[in-house]
């Protein structure tokens, strides 16, 4: 039998932090430390925190009436083929941005901005680049399952590009990062596994599993 193929995982999520910036709105989070063991023999924490914010996952009620839940997501419709998406300098990101890919039914589409630089500072929430509607309608006609970016959001207000992909069952990842380190890779796999919550978002820890 030959040598089987190691695979090397790529972090692609931000690490959680106390008070860290919010979309502008938004609840500032909370991470505290409640219990210490130098008083009571063990460590614990404390997270308090709308589901917004970091790298985390709008489900489809998000904004579709009736739309299903984080904990209503099949789990194999969490991980997926990876195509990244060089859309650097581009706003908004346009459908030929996707010439020249083939896309099926089950993959995630990956959109590097570049805009990932700036968070941590209020230019994140307030320059970023968005997403066409043609872009998205591409995407769905695809059949992608998930759609990752490197920004807070695909759009703005009236939140059309939301309302296409979320309402075709398209699941949004934002705040993605270190994508630069997926240029130059073709085959490579997306794991966005959230907590099974009931509600309309959740933070989730993304990889990518490249080959």
């Amino acid at each position: 039998m030959g040598e089987r193929a190691v695979s090397r995982f790529i972090d692609l999520s931000y690490t959680f932090e106390d008070k860290m910036l919010a979309f502008p709105g938004d609840s500032e989070p909370r991470l505290y430390q409640s219990e210490y063991i130098a008083d009571v023999g063990y460590n614990k924490f404390h997270l308090e925190t709308g589901l917004h914010i970091g790298t985390h996952m709008d489900a489809p009620f998000h904004i579709i009436e009736g739309g299903k839940f984080i904990s209503d997501l099949p789990v194999d419709a969490l991980t997926g083929r990876g195509h990244l998406i060089d859309a650097v300098g581009q706003s908004p990101v346009s459908a030929e941005a996707l010439d020249g890919r083939s896309l099926a039914k089950g993959d995630v589409v990956v959109v590097m901005t570049g805009h990932s630089k700036t968070f941590r500072t209020p230019e994140f929430y307030e320059g970023y680049p968005e997403i066409s509607e043609e872009f998205a309608e591409k995407v769905v006609e695809a059949g992608v399952a998930i759609i990752g970016l490197d920004t807070p959001s695909p759009d703005r207000e009236p939140y059309a590009v939301h309302k296409i992909l979320l309402g075709n069952g398209v699941i949004i990842i934002e705040n993605l990062t270190n994508l630069e380190a997926l240029v130059g890779i073709d085959d490579f796999r997306v794991y966005a596994f959230p907590p099974k919550l009931r509600c309309e978002a959740s933070l989730v820890r993304v990889v990518a599993e490249v080959h």
